[in-house]
């Protein structure tokens, strides 16, 4: 490490560093995330309680537009015909993705004071977003088991593989968040053009729409987008018996990963201005 230090332009892997800062400062991380959790319901009477609601209301409208008015049915090679249910399992993964990265984007100028007046480890602060939006996904996967369990009868064990497609989204919105909010440092038009691609992103990502349905031209775009296997192996795991795909999850695994270092990379580099522009 020390002739790496010595070489002029190289950069050092992060993740010893990462980890260094991330024990040392495990119960800034922890405030973090109850500040972060605490603020959503700031001034409520109900708090947490509406991390209940939201999820429990989505799911009753969905079954009432999907399954009473519009009567939606799936294909037979799907995992259930109870398309509210389809839809839900899937949407969760992505939910965790959309709302760790959209918030990320803007973590470091929201905390700016921090970041500029402290001695602070700023790559926390995404990973703070991440672990708050955990929370609010785990209420959310817990109302999903009981829907599941209601409606369907069904509770396979293969919804102990879960928590590894969850630790692949976490990667995966981690390495993101770290690109998006040092960006958004220096280029504040950062958190638009992120709801522009994240909306595209979304609609090229088979939730509301079974894979079958795309048109066969388009179908590369599933091949190559993470989130079509991480929302197959959501439904495998929740809603059947089936094993998890080792070759999704392979690749899945691998954009996450990938998008962890190279994000670990990226804010490393330019967290060296945060100071001057913050």
């Amino acid at each position: 490490m020390g002739t790496l230090a010595a070489i002029p332009g190289r950069v050092r892997f992060p993740g010893r560093y990462f980890i260094q800062n991330l024990v040392e400062r495990r119960t800034l991380l922890a405030e973090l995330v109850r500040r972060d959790f605490e603020k959503r319901f700031v001034g409520s009477a109900a708090g947490w309680v509406w991390g209940v609601i939201h999820p429990l209301v989505l799911l009753l409208s969905w079954t009432f537009v999907f399954d009473w008015c519009l009567r939606v049915r799936l294909g037979p090679g799907e995992v259930t015909q109870n398309y509210t249910l389809f839809l839900f399992c899937g949407f969760l993964p992505w939910l965790l993705l959309q709302d760790t990265v959209q918030r990320s984007a803007t973590s470091l100028v929201e905390n700016a004071t921090l970041i500029t007046k402290t001695v602070f480890p700023s790559e926390i602060v995404p990973l703070s977003v991440f672990l708050s939006s955990l929370i609010h996904h785990s209420i959310g996967v817990a109302l999903a088991v009981a829907a599941i369990a209601v409606w369907s009868n069904h509770f396979g064990p293969m919804v102990l593989t879960l928590p590894v497609y969850t630790a692949v989204v976490g990667l995966l919105a981690v390495g993101l968040g770290w690109i998006v909010a040092a960006l958004h440092v220096y280029l504040r038009d950062t958190a638009q053009v992120l709801v522009v691609v994240l909306t595209l992103w979304f609609w090229t990502t088979p939730i509301f729409i079974p894979e079958e349905q795309y048109p066969a031209q388009l179908r590369f775009l599933i091949q190559a987008n993470p989130m079509a296997y991480i929302v197959r192996g959501y439904r495998e795991a929740l809603l059947s018996y089936r094993l998890p795909d080792p070759q999704g999850l392979a690749v899945a695994a691998a954009y996450g990963v990938g998008a962890f270092l190279l994000g670990g990379l990226f804010f490393r580099r330019l967290k060296r201005g945060f100071a001057d522009v913050l």
